[in-house]
């Protein structure tokens, strides 16, 4: 029986101008440009060692099914009231980047594929966040989100408590229903019933970090209204129309979540795929994504996000030392990556679905489809290589 093979798409990277930044080159490809790879003693690593980190990685592809609709239901099949409500799309095989420096060291599988991200989209959406204090559309971080939206979404004694920075730790607790989702229905804990985790006690905002969909979309929904457009359109006009992304990119909100803004209909949408939808793009616009945060906010020399910005989402939550403004910290704790620096920052998404980011030694990786368990293993075969 012919075996699949699934992507994972990793990338390592150093980001800078095609100029030099801190003594070093840096790489930063036009758009539908071939991607440049390293010369002949540019870098030094142990090709041996690397490849088999590769073969690793291709050896090791996320076991779930190729059809994504199907291992949606089935990762998912414990929450009460599951459906898919988003588009979906069927998976490739394992692919991935290694970068340095924004130079391609090596690379595996059709890195021009686009597929379903899940939850590295969130990082994505963090992202507009961030976008939004820079212009001042948003005042401070810690302002309650309730100034801003007054639709009733924020109501309440404890909702009214909520901050902008809750709702990127993830540790909101917002309490309340979004597109007919129920917020205790998403990832209810083991024990208990409907109506233990429906009349549970709700934590003090910023207390308690608990991974939640619903809320992430409370989010984006949120974002939305500040920006007052969709914020596919955000992401493409202040991000990454500016770093020469491809045009076939697509960020998917449920079938039904439509709000209203300024008399025009528009798509809220989603943090990740578990009901389907989210952010549907290839490994090299995933890089260069990256690139953007390896090179602490520049393109070249544009600085498309501010450092500060960088620098607060991905300092340590107060629950969770693992767990910035939507994006992974390596830091010792439940998620620490042994061998691996503990200074790394990654987006990370079902399927096993990564961009990890080294802004210290220029490595990034991009995986995509790498059995989950795995890849704490696969990035530290990788860093013996260099």
């Amino acid at each position: 029986m012919k075996r699949i093979i699934y992507p994972i798409v990793f990338l390592i990277c150093v980001l800078a101008p095609q100029h030099m930044v801190m003594g070093q080159e840096f790489y930063f490809p036009q758009r539908n440009e071939v991607w440049k790879k390293v010369t002949t003693n540019q870098f030094t690593y142990d090709q041996k060692k690397l490849q088999t980190a590769i073969d690793f990685a291709m050896e090791n592809e996320y076991s779930g099914s190729q059809d994504l609709r199907q291992a949606i239901l089935k990762g998912f099949q414990r929450e009460p009231f599951h459906e898919i409500l988003g588009p979906t799309k069927k998976r490739g095989g394992p692919a991935g980047m290694i970068l340095k420096n924004g130079f391609l060291i090596t690379s595996w599988g059709d890195t021009q594929r686009v597929d379903m991200t899940f939850s590295v989209t969130k990082s994505f959406l963090s992202t507009t966040a961030g976008l939004a204090v820079d212009k001042g559309l948003i005042s401070a971080i810690d302002d309650q989100v309730g100034k801003y939206i007054w639709d009733g979404t924020f109501d309440g004694e404890h909702n009214g408590k909520i901050t902008w920075e809750h709702l990127l730790q993830q540790n909101s607790d917002w309490s309340g229903e979004l597109w007919g989702l129920k917020d205790w229905a998403d990832r209810p804990p083991r024990e208990g019933g409907l109506d233990d985790w429906k009349f549970r006690k709700l934590n003090e905002p910023g207390s308690v970090m608990e991974y939640n969909d619903v809320r992430v979309n409370v989010l984006s929904y949120s974002l939305t209204h500040v920006w007052r457009k969709p914020l596919p359109m955000v992401l493409k006009e202040n991000f990454m129309d500016k770093i020469n992304a491809s045009t076939t990119w697509r960020w998917h909100g449920y079938n039904h979540a439509w709000t209203e803004i300024d008399g025009i209909q528009m798509k809220s949408v989603t943090g990740g795929g578990h009901s389907g939808a989210g952010l549907f793009i290839s490994t090299e616009d995933m890089a260069r994504f990256g690139l953007v945060f390896l090179n602490h906010g520049k393109w070249k020399n544009q600085q498309i996000i501010s450092e500060d910005w960088i620098v607060k989402a991905t300092k340590p939550s107060i629950p969770n030392v693992n767990y910035g403004y939507m994006w992974w910290l390596n830091q010792k704790g439940a998620r620490h990556w042994e061998g691996v620096p503990e200074h790394i920052f990654y987006a990370a998404g079902f399927g096993g679905n990564f961009i990890v980011i080294d802004q210290k030694s220029g490595l990034m990786l991009v995986t995509r489809w790498l059995e989950p368990q795995k890849i704490g293993e696969f990035v530290k075969l990788v860093y013996e290589a260099f």
